[in-house]
């Protein structure tokens, strides 16, 4: 991955992250997976474990044990109504910033 590419990313993964959740649970795997199905072919999965980590402790997701049929049970999170009000300011963000950046890169002010 070119290294902007990872620097601009490290920015938005989490609000990234929370837009997955937010259409439905998942385990790290399965996020991890899907955003590889997306074009981020390099993610790591202890980079969405780290994180995942982060937005629990954070209290943005809840997080719920389920068995496993391969080892130990696993951790399903859930976008929780502060993760959601989390991701509504995200997206009012990255709209700001994006029609900031348009205009820039129009040459306009």
């Amino acid at each position: 991955m070119p290294k902007l590419l990872t620097e601009m990313l490290k920015g938005t993964l989490e609000g990234i992250v929370l837009a997955t959740l937010s259409g439905r649970p998942a385990y790290g795997y399965e996020i991890t997976a899907w955003l590889r199905e997306q074009g981020f072919s390099d993610i790591a999965e202890g980079t969405i474990y780290a994180l995942l980590v982060r937005v629990e402790k954070r209290g943005l997701v809840d997080v719920e044990k389920v068995p496993s049929e391969k080892g130990p049970p696993r951790k399903v999170y859930s976008l929780n109504p502060e993760g959601r009000e989390y991701l509504e300011e995200f997206w009012r963000t990255w709209s700001f910033l994006t029609e900031r950046l348009d205009q820039l890169r129009e040459g306009g002010e």
